[in-house]
């Protein structure tokens, strides 16, 4: 399917003005950010709006049928909008579908997740074609993470960086391993030279992300562990926040929950995908765990690190679910002291083994379902601000205002979002914030003297 990508130069200067729309999860969104990165190194134009542009990339995502759906309604969108301009079609859809994608018309070029990295260097000669280019190659044998532009970064005052791509499990739902391939780790060094980059541009706090960011390391020569880069980067510090992106139930580990426990840097925040409160339904899903296992776990944290913050991500309405399966799931979730939820409501994926499981449960139910579980995480998160009125902590100041209320707005260690009166002079630092009121499903902190606690 990969074919050799034809450049036809054009005349006069190679600089075009350029526009990146964006689908899906922090990754697809770092990956972007290493696009616009190396596109302004190329001498490119990067803006905001897609009519303006000379060229439009399209980085789409495949987790679910509709996301497809929107990946093709964005694209229809952008040719509709902007007829002249040269379209660009990459990311998890490209990678899977590519010859779908080539089939929407208005689609100029169709380039695989491998493939991303030439999109700055085809900015310049690419044009408007009568048959789409189709560049996607394999990924099975791919096991080079390619770590894109050194400085990087996301947002003003965070930094998200990739250490991990791909993923080797097989979750029965799911379409990633086919769109990300194996899984491939940034090496330590590497890794170490771009967090030292981010802490020297005066970035606070950095995010580790990962499609499967609990296998960090293992794909090296020689091997290590996500459990042995957090544990020097929480021995030399080089930020003074690391946070980490989700990771497997599975694999964290009692060594991992004690190494966050005494951290000075490492924040006490865990996201952790359950999918389901069901021991049938999560082995339907080829899941790694049990309910009790996963139940263990919780507790654990919460009593290895009191106010640690703990999200969950579920599913609602995957094929065989009755009600008593969906009823394990609610009373697993009221049971424990999470935090929030991220419910998805179940999308057929074509291509997944789900999609061919018997027992589809109608699509008024997943709704109906998907609603019960975020009403229950709106209590959730309600009850774990709540938790903390009275409060004093340390809050790391965004570079942007909320716009709801004009105030300025920062995040906890543990992941508690705080409104608050600060002057210009303290956005990007970290300051203590005594927390005085919650309403409204937010948080208002009053800026405290001093040190932050």
């Amino acid at each position: 399917m990969r074919e050799d990508l034809e450049q036809e130069q054009l005349p006069g200067p190679v600089s075009r003005q350029v526009a990146l729309l964006t689908l899906g999860c922090k990754i697809n969104q770092y990956d972007t950010n290493s696009l616009i990165a190396d596109l302004e190194f190329q001498g490119h134009t990067v803006v905001s709006n897609p009519v303006l542009a000379e060229v439009v990339v399209v980085n789409t995502c495949t987790v679910t049928g509709k996301t497809d759906y929107k990946g093709r309604q964005l694209i229809r969108r952008v040719r509709h909008e902007n007829p002249d301009a040269t379209v660009i079609v990459t990311g998890c859809y490209a990678q899977v579908q590519p010859r779908k994608v080539a089939a929407i018309p208005g689609v100029d070029y169709v380039l695989g997740n491998e493939e991303k990295s030439l999109i700055s260097s085809l900015v310049g000669s690419c044009r408007r074609r009568s048959t789409p280019q189709i560049l996607v190659g394999g990924l099975d044998r791919e096991r080079r993470l390619e770590d894109g532009c050194p400085g990087v970064h996301s947002g003003t005052t965070r930094a998200f960086l990739k250490i991990q791509d791909g993923c080797d499990y097989a979750c029965s739902y799911c379409i990633i391993p086919r769109a990300r391939g194996r899984s491939r780790s940034l090496p330590p060094a590497r890794l170490e030279e771009k967090i030292g980059l981010l802490g020297a541009k005066g970035f606070q706090e950095v995010v580790l992300c990962g499609i499967h960011l609990g296998m960090y390391g293992q794909d090296l020569d020689p091997a290590t562990s996500l459990l042995e880069l957090l544990t020097g980067l929480e021995r030399e510090g080089p930020v003074s926040r690391i946070r980490i992106s989700s990771i497997e139930p599975n694999e964290v580990k009692p060594e991992m929950v004690a190494l966050f426990a005494g951290a000075r840097h490492l924040c006490s925040h865990f996201h952790l995908p359950l999918q389901s409160g069901d021991p049938g339904i999560l082995r339907a899903m080829n899941r790694r765990y049990t309910p009790s296992e996963f139940t263990s776990l919780v507790e654990a944290i919460h009593r290895e690190i009191p106010g640690a913050a703990v999200g969950v991500d579920v599913i609602a309405g995957f094929p065989g679910e009755t009600e008593a399966a969906f009823r394990n799931t609610c009373e697993l979730l009221e049971s424990l002291p999470v935090s929030y939820f991220h419910v998805f409501p179940y999308s057929h994926r074509p291509g997944t083994v789900a999609s061919r499981l018997p027992e589809p449960v109608s699509p008024e139910t997943i709704r109906a379902r998907a609603e019960q579980l975020r009403s229950l995480g709106r209590g959730k998160r309600l009850a774990f601000y709540r938790g903390f009125l009275g409060a004093q902590l340390e809050v790391l100041v965004e570079g942007r205002k909320d716009r709801a209320t004009g105030l300025s707005k920062g995040v906890t260690r543990n992941y508690l979002p705080v409104l608050l009166e600060a002057p210009e002079s303290v956005q990007g630092a970290r300051v203590g914030v005594e927390v005085v009121r919650v309403e409204g499903g937010r948080v208002w902190g009053r800026l405290l003297p001093g040190e932050p606690p």
